[in-house]
């Protein structure tokens, strides 16, 4: 298991601080990332969170995973790895477009 979490449902009123004061109920917060729309700014209810080690991350999603938090059920799950930002979408992982077909082509 990783030490980095999903945060998910988290309350447009929940701070940076609400969040890392809870979580550290169970170890050591190291970062915090929460989501937002690049385009208008808006607060996207989801962030990341690293905890200092695998095991207190397990800890907790065990833990934390449906607390309640200024008044909404958080949910916490592990962080599944980012695919690579640099990619467009139809790229091969040459970075070159992919020579298949696109799904809209011909079509209506």
């Amino acid at each position: 298991m990783r030490n980095e979490l999903y945060l998910g449902s988290i309350s447009t009123k929940a701070t940076e601080e609400d969040i890392v004061k809870l979580f550290s109920l169970v170890g050591t917060v190291t970062s915090i990332r929460l989501i937002h729309d690049p385009q208008t700014g808006e607060f996207k209810e989801c962030g990341y969170l690293k905890m200092a080690t695998a095991a207190e991350a397990k800890e907790a999603i065990e833990t934390l995973d449906g607390a309640l938090l200024v008044n909404r059920v958080l949910s916490v799950s592990e962080a599944r790895p980012q695919p690579d930002k640099k990619k467009r979408p139809f790229e091969n992982d040459r970075g070159k477009p992919s020579q298949g077909r696109s799904p809209l082509k011909g079509k209506k």
